[in-house]
Parts: C-alpha cells; structure tokens; sequence
C-alpha cells in the first residue's frame, strides 16, 4: 500500500474509535489503529497528525447525519448521553459531568421560557462537541447539529459566547450593536446567563429522556 493510503486508513480508523469512544485520547487510539492495521509496525511518515483524524472524526460525525429530520431526537440522545464521561474544570464548573450541566441550563431555561422550542434545544446541546472534539468543541457542535436543528437554534450556538462576552463587559460595540439589534437578543442573553448559572452541585435536572419529551411535544403542538 501506498503511504498515503496507510495514512488515510489510520487516520480513519482511529477516528472511528474516538466516535464511537468519546473519552479515549488520540495517542491510544492512534496505537490501537496502528496495532490492528499495521501489526508489523508503522513507518513514521505514515502516522496521521491529529489534524488528519479530526478530519476524519468530523467526516463520520457527518455521514452519521444521515439521520432523518424526524428521528432527531434519537440523535440528540446519542449525542448528549457520552457527555456524562466529559468532566470539566472543576474551577469553572464545580458541579462535575457536562451532561448535568447541560441539564441544568435546559431547566433554568425551561423556568423563564417553557415554550420555546429553539431555545430549550439549544440549551440542552450546547456543549455536545464537548464530547467530539475538547479542542474545537464549538465547531464540533454545529457540525453535529446541522443538519437536525433549524437555523435559529444553530444561531443561538453560534452566539452563547459571544454573548457570555456581553454580560463579562468584554465584547466590542460593533459586536454589541450586531448582536442587540437581532430579533433574538434577549433570548440569547438568557441562554448565557443560565449557562453561567447551571454549574451549581445538587441542583434537580431532568432526565435526558424527559427533557427530549419536552421538546417533542413542543414540536408536535406546534405541528
């Protein structure tokens, strides 16, 4: 086989074991790929860079996508169950696991605004790219969700740090203006504060099914 061809196969396969093992760093599955596809050692130049299995990972994170508008939210389970094994910073996020983050935010967002079904859907995938890529995970995210959330709620992820940078005092009065002029500033707003408030130990969250329920019946009421 040709080097390139080796290289490609590695990167691949290696990126299949991270989909399908969100939590294994890229060294091991690096070896892993190699150790099955190259049991008599791989040359140096036919290692893939991390780059290359990123490429790969978001490839197949797209061909998973071929989910159907009307399975999503199986998707949207698939996708939030690997963030219970993703522990974050315990400086920032004292409550531990993003997946109970992520519940806690979909249920501060559900108290202030139960009918919005983009905006709770937002809430509750935000973080998802945690569990793809912990270097891009925004990237991560919205290559994930593209096809299985609307346009509206892509926009809410595009902008929660931005407007995180609002409420910090950070952002620049371009961006300021930019973003209070859009239809969904305030909704937006209450995405990042309740980010900002859903790290809290102890607190009562839903199941992942049954803020899905939430969500689906908000969809078929609005059908």
């Amino acid at each position: 086989m040709k080097p390139s061809k080796v290289r490609r196969q590695l990167a691949w396969e290696a990126a299949r074991l991270i989909h399908e093992q969100p939590d294994l760093r890229r060294s091991d599955a690096l070896r892993s790929a190699s150790e099955r596809l190259c049991p008599q050692g791989v040359r140096p130049r036919d290692v893939p860079s991390n780059a290359e299995v990123n490429e790969q990972l978001r490839a197949q994170v797209r061909k998973g996508q071929a989910t159907t508008w009307e399975q999503r939210f199986e998707h949207y389970a698939e996708l939030l169950n690997p963030l219970a094994s993703v522990m974050q910073n315990p400086q920032t996020h004292p409550e531990g696991d993003a997946l109970y983050h992520s519940l806690q935010v979909f249920q501060l967002v559900a108290e202030q605004n139960a009918y919005d079904e983009e905006l709770l859907t937002a809430a509750l995938l935000h973080d998802v790219g945690l569990a793809i890529d912990r270097k891009q995970p925004l990237t991560a995210s919205l290559a994930a969700l593209a096809e299985i959330v609307t346009q509206r709620t892509l926009w809410f992820l595009e902008n929660l740090a931005i407007a995180q940078q609002l409420l910090g005092g950070t952002l620049g009065i371009r961006a300021r203006n930019r973003l209070e002029t859009n239809e969904d500033f305030d909704e937006v707003i209450l995405l990042a504060e309740c980010d900002l408030a859903g790290r809290r130990r102890g607190l009562p969250v839903p199941e992942v099914e049954a803020a899905l329920d939430t969500i689906r019946q908000l969809h078929e009421a609005g059908d």
